[in-house]
């Protein structure tokens, strides 16, 4: 893997020569320097509706928020176990 990263409107634009102009994934992939599977991922990619994009970023995201505050919520309750544990042995 070269490592190589490219830009969001780099990826448009191959995905555009493709869709909008009609040349052929070879093509656009040789004369661009980049491999076939990636011109398709970036085609399978940003060729769904920007709304839809849009929607899976903010679903991704609030995935994320709801799993740090899983793991909060999970700890403050095993702390509050534990201690809970303790203190009838303590009353003793």
């Amino acid at each position: 893997m070269s490592g190589i990263r490219f830009t969001d409107e780099f990826k448009r634009d191959a995905v555009a020569q493709v869709v909008d102009r009609g040349y052929s994934v070879a093509e656009v992939s040789e004369r661009l320097g980049i491999s076939t599977k990636s011109l398709y991922t970036w085609k399978a990619h940003f060729s769904q509706p920007r709304k839809q994009i849009n929607e899976t970023a903010e679903q991704a995201a609030e995935s994320r928020r709801l799993k740090k505050e899983l793991a909060r919520v999970s700890e403050e309750r095993d702390i509050l176990k534990n201690r809970s544990g303790l203190w009838p042995a303590c009353a003793r």
